[in-house]
């Protein structure tokens, strides 16, 4: 009976927005299917409803924190499914990037090979002793980073990095650069953060004599 209650509980509000968040990602990667051609302020309208709803998910992810927080509803399923729903979106959305000819192939590259790692090493962390790794600092930098330059860069009409090789003006050489600068520092990030749970493995990879 206290098991049945215990799941039950798992199921709050916090965790359903990360539960909404995961269904979002394949709502996401049908809409190139529908296969709309307008443009909305010289915008594809695909792009647009694709971002829309990317930035409907990232704010799920702000919101539920907040009430896991705020209500005292921080859960180990919240703690465990909260950076995997992270971890989809994100790299969902970077494919999408790549596959318009956006972002290079390196960035998503980069930021998969760092997932598997860490979440190699929490599960490990989580066979051995039981305990769930939070995000650390440079992991929250990397999210936030790639949430803002990934909304951003659905919308830029030209590739990451264009600011060095055209002759970006006005409006567009702000975006632009944005965009650059934003994935630039979650790479940066990306790898820093790795590095961080490489150290700290070294106790947890030892084996108990």
């Amino acid at each position: 009976m206290k098991r049945i209650i215990t799941r039950r509980n798992n199921m709050n509000l916090a965790n359903k927005l990360t539960v909404f968040r995961i269904i979002l990602v394949p709502v996401m990667m049908l809409v190139p299917v529908l296969g709309l051609n307008q443009e909305l302020w010289g915008i594809p309208l695909t792009y647009l409803i694709i971002d829309l709803i990317f930035i409907i998910a990232s704010i799920t992810d702000k919101l539920d924190g907040y009430i896991a927080r705020s209500r005292n509803q921080i859960t180990t399923f919240g703690k465990f499914l909260d950076p995997i729903a992270d971890k989809i979106l994100v790299i969902v959305a970077m494919l999408m990037l790549v596959g318009s000819g956006k972002i290079p192939y390196w960035i998503p590259a980069i930021v998969v090979i760092r997932e598997f790692m860490v979440s190699g090493y929490r599960l490990v962390a989580v066979q051995k002793n039981g305990n769930v790794i939070a995000a650390s600092i440079w992991g929250k930098i990397k999210t936030a980073t790639q949430m803002v330059g990934l909304i951003l860069a659905f919308v830029d009409k030209n590739v990451f990095g264009a600011i060095f090789t055209s002759n970006l003006t006005g409006f567009d050489f702000a975006l632009n650069l944005i965009v650059t600068i934003m994935l630039s520092i979650s790479v940066v990030a990306t790898i820093v953060s790795g590095v961080d749970y490489l150290k700290g493995s070294k106790e947890l990879f030892k084996d108990s004599k």
